[in-house]
C-alpha cells in the first residue's frame, strides 16, 4: 500500500511506463523544461516512473529524450493535484546518457531486441542488480567464513522472454585474499525479482 511521503513504482504496475497518464506527464515535463531553459528535447520515452504521495502525487520519472540527436537520459518531478488541476515541474536534471540497453527493455519492452540472447553492458542497473544478487545467493549457498564480494561483472548477455528476463554472466568475486570467477544465469521474472538458476566455477 502506498504510505505518505514514501516512494514506489507506479500504481499502473509494468505497464507504467507506457500509461497514457505516465506519458503526458514525461512529455509536459519536458515541454516545461524546454520552455524554461529554452532547450530543444525531444521525448522519446518513458525509462521508469515512480510516485510519491504528497499533498497530491510526486511522479518521479526516468526520461529518455533526444538532444541534438544524441539519446539522454533525465529525472523529472511532476506535482499533480487532480482535484484543483494543479500540474508542476518541480524537478528536471541530466542523468546521463541513455545505455543501449535499459530495465524497461528487460521488462516489457523488446522492440529492436529479438528473439535470443543479445550482449549487454555490464554496468547496466539490471546486470548489476542482477550479479549482486548472484554474489548473495552464492554466499548463502557456500557456507562460507568469508564473504563473497563482487568484484566485476566481466560480461553479460541478457535474453528477453515475454515479460521476464534470463542473465548469463561471467563474474569476477573476491572471498577472502582468494579471487574465483563464476558462470551464472539469473532470472528475472514480471515483479522484478531475481532467482539464480545455475552457477559454476569458471577457471580461466
Amino acid at each position: 500500500m502506498a504510505t505518505l511521503g514514501g516512494v514506489h513504482d507506479s500504481q499502473q504496475g509494468c505497464s507504467a511506463q507506457n500509461s497514457g497518464e505516465i506519458e503526458g506527464l514525461a512529455r509536459f515535463a519536458v515541454e516545461q523544461h524546454n520552455k524554461k531553459e529554452n532547450a530543444l528535447l525531444e521525448f522519446a520515452r518513458v525509462i521508469k516512473a515512480q510516485e510519491q504521495v504528497v499533498a497530491g502525487t510526486m511522479h518521479h520519472l526516468t526520461i529518455e529524450a533526444v538532444d541534438a540527436g544524441k539519446k539522454k537520459l533525465y529525472e523529472a518531478k511532476v506535482w499533480v493535484k487532480p482535484w484543483l488541476n494543479f500540474k508542476e515541474l518541480q524537478e528536471f536534471k541530466h542523468a546521463g546518457d541513455s545505455p543501449s540497453f535499459t530495465p524497461s527493455d528487460l521488462g516489457v519492452k523488446r522492440d529492436g531486441h529479438g528473439a535470443g540472447w543479445q550482449a549487454v553492458p555490464t554496468h547496466d542497473p539490471s546486470v548489476q542488480d542482477a550479479a549482486n544478487h548472484a554474489v548473495k545467493t552464492i554466499q548463502q549457498r557456500s557456507n562460507s567464513l568469508f564473504p563473497y564480494e563482487l568484484q566485476e561483472v566481466i560480461h553479460a548477455k541478457a535474453e528477453v522472454i515475454d515479460e521476464s528476463a534470463k542473465f548469463d554472466m561471467l563474474l569476477k568475486v573476491k572471498r577472502g585474499s582468494k579471487e574465483e570467477k563464476f558462470k551464472v544465469e539469473v532470472h528475472k521474472n514480471n515483479e522484478g525479482s531475481f532467482h539464480l538458476n545455475q552457477m559454476q566455477p569458471h577457471e580461466s
